[in-house]
């Protein structure tokens, strides 16, 4: 049976880090922002009804979905919002699920879920154990103004947009402390994955 790892953080954070740190192992990661790009592509499911709510002005000449267009839509009206996660969110998670269970029949010992809203969204039900990747609210909104080229009000709207990191600290199983080096946080998933049995 593998282990189902569920790795959350906050924009900014170094969650991308930690997961590229995971293939480098060979570990498989499966991430939730990846899915949900494939899951509204031509042709899917959730496209076809995203298409049919939302309507063809949203659609580029190659009739993929325009993003942006979408997005502008849906961020300023919660109802819409709400329809269009009603329609992508059963979808990736069913495309997660099915790719653990290729990940399991393979004979890996752990699958690693990359779900940036893991307990917001309520998906801890899909993984047994959790790591959160974390960061003090002053590093946090200095690497998002460097990474993003952002002023400090764009950064802080940005970071408030989410839950504090600080909050998540007390659902995770395992907290990995990323604000020092890499090296460092190397060092710290390492022994949290060996404390789990897992060999790396």
């Amino acid at each position: 049976m593998s282990l189902v790892i569920g790795l959350t953080g906050g924009i900014a954070s170094g969650k991308s880090t930690v997961s590229n740190m995971l293939k480098e192992m060979d570990i498989t990661v499966i991430d939730a922002d990846v899915e949900a790009r494939l899951a509204v592509e031509k042709g899917e499911p959730a496209y076809q009804k995203i298409v049919a709510e939302f309507g063809q002005d949203i659609l580029l000449p190659g009739g993929e979905i325009d993003r942006q267009k979408l997005g502008s839509i849906i961020f300023h009206n919660a109802e819409k919002r709400q329809l269009l996660n009603g329609m992508v969110h059963p979808e990736v998670r069913k495309r997660m699920k099915d790719k653990v269970e290729a990940a399991m029949e393979r004979g890996e010992q752990v699958v690693v879920l990359d779900i940036p809203l893991l307990f917001e969204s309520k998906l801890t039900f899909m993984v047994e154990k959790s790591i959160l990747v974390f960061v003090d609210r002053a590093v946090q909104l200095q690497r998002l103004m460097e990474r993003n080229d952002l002023s400090l009000e764009d950064a802080e709207a940005r970071v408030k947009s989410q839950m504090p990191l600080a909050d998540k600290v007390a659902l995770a199983d395992a907290v990995i402390d990323n604000n020092e080096t890499v090296e460092e946080t190397r060092k710290q998933l390492f022994e949290i994955l060996e404390g789990w049995g897992i060999t790396t």
